[in-house]
């Protein structure tokens, strides 16, 4: 199933919904096989090591370091992977209410993880976008 490509109807339906569960990115010098046990519901491989996005929870019973609580926003709009200009429309609203995001792109939907104390602004800005369009 391809997802939508034209930008006036990603934003016209983007329905961002809010996971309020505490979510943390760490670095570990671990293997991904190593890793399942923090259940982490994204990785990513980079040279100074693994990263995981974990519940703030799993982080603070098994002793990872963290810098950042957030909450993630998904948009519920199925997007292509080949759309173009949906992360630079959210990011802009978000940068227009100065609220910093961190995105994960997965095959159906973007996920948006801002800061727990920023989460409900966020909404409501991304929210905007499809009152425009």
């Amino acid at each position: 199933m391809t997802g939508i490509s034209d930008l006036s109807q990603l934003l016209k339906d983007i329905s961002p919904t809010l996971d309020e569960t505490p979510y943390v990115f760490c670095t570990v010098q671990k293997s991904l096989a190593e890793c399942v046990i923090f259940n982490p519901i994204a990785t990513f491989v980079e040279r100074e090591g693994l990263t995981l996005v974990v519940t703030k929870q799993m982080a603070d019973e098994h002793g990872l370091d963290y810098s950042c609580v957030m909450n993630k926003i998904t948009l519920q709009v199925h997007s292509s992977l080949e759309a173009v200009g949906l992360t630079a429309a959210f990011s802009n609203a978000l940068k227009n209410v100065d609220i910093s995001a961190n995105v994960i792109a997965g095959f159906y939907h973007d996920h948006i993880f801002v800061p727990v104390n920023d989460a409900k602004r966020a909404i409501h800005a991304i929210q905007t976008l499809a009152k425009w369009h």
